[in-house]
This record gives C-alpha cells, sequence and structure tokens, in this order.
C-alpha cells in the first residue's frame, strides 16, 4: 500500500523529493505537501483503490504520513470486504 502513496505522490509531483527517500512516519506537511496537494493526492488514491474516503476521514493528520495514509485507506477497505 505504501509503495502505491509513493508512486501517486512521485507521479502528480506534489513534493520537492522522491518519495521512495522519506520514512513511512516522515510528516508529509513538513517536507512540503501543500494543502491542494493533499486534495489531489487523495483525489488519486480515490481514483487508484476506488474508494472514497469517508467524511471523517478528510483531517490534516490523515495525510500527514505514508502510513496515516495507509491506515485509512485499510480501514476503509476492511469495511468493504
Amino acid at each position: 500500500m505504501i509503495d502505491l502513496i509513493r508512486q501517486i505522490i512521485d507521479a502528480k509531483g506534489l513534493l520537492p523529493m522522491a518519495a521512495r527517500t522519506l520514512a513511512p512516519n516522515a510528516n508529509l506537511y513538513e517536507v512540503g505537501l501543500s494543502p491542494f496537494a493533499a486534495i489531489q493526492l487523495m483525489l488519486a488514491l480515490e481514483e487508484a483503490c476506488g474508494v472514497e474516503f469517508p467524511r471523517q476521514m478528510l483531517r490534516r493528520q490523515s495525510f500527514s504520513s505514508l502510513n496515516s495514509i495507509a491506515a485509512c485507506l485499510e480501514r476503509m477497505e476492511r469495511k468493504a470486504a
């Protein structure tokens, strides 16, 4: 899951560095993720994974790290199963 998130970050050019260089718990906002880029990331993840982030997950902390994004996606997958 984290590899997919890294691929999307890099494909969309959302950070000033390659996502593969980031630790899974690195704060994405501290390394350059803007609020607009976070929305682009969310939309790309929804399209790639065939999910829609529920309203309660639309918070800054949900997109603050690769781990937090992966956790949200995993929760959505478990609910869908």
